[in-house]
This record gives structure tokens, sequence and C-alpha cells, in this order.
């Protein structure tokens, strides 16, 4: 599984990331998780299985949505954003691609 997360300058975003990575090799899940800017994460959507986007460019969703295609597309929660919940947005994530 390969998941994109999109952003608006990527320093919060980046951290979630590394969280995220740890909670997936804690979990042994057999993952891929990058983060972008949104103008490039919508450029190489097709190399993804899905697409998180954070919660201050949720207004976004609607042309992330056409650039993924057939590809799930999900808005971070500000909760869990704020919180950085890897396991949450992992979790997310995968039930969307179930």
């Amino acid at each position: 599984m390969k998941i994109l997360l999109a952003c608006n300058a990527g320093m919060s975003t980046s951290l979630l990331v590394q969280k995220m990575r740890k909670e997936a090799a804690a979990r042994n899940l057999n993952v891929e998780i990058d983060a972008r800017p949104l103008n490039k994460a919508l450029e190489v959507i097709d190399e993804f299985d899905i697409l998180l986007l954070g919660p201050q460019i949720s207004y976004a969703k609607k042309d992330a949505q056409a650039a993924a295609g057939d590809k799930p597309v999900l808005v971070i929660s500000m909760a869990d954003y704020g919180r950085m919940n890897a396991k949450k947005i992992i979790d997310d994530a995968v039930e969307a691609l179930a």
C-alpha cells in the first residue's frame, strides 16, 4: 500500500509522515508513506493507492478527487492531524482501501 499525504508547506505533515511510518513498522504493515505539497502530489498521484489531504487544504478535495480518478481521497480530520494520531490516520487509510 502506498499512501500520499498532501499539504500546503509540509512542516507538520513531514512530522506526521514520520509518526505514520513508525506506526506502520510497529504493525508490520507493508506501507510506503510520502508527503508532498498539493500541486506536486497531484502530479504523482498515479504512483500511489490513496491520497490523504491535510485539513488545511480540505477545500481542494474535489480537484484532488478528479486528479486521483478511482483512488480514494480522504481529508484528515483536524483533531487527528493536530494530535498527530498516526494510528487513526493509518486505520482510516486501510479501511478506505479495503
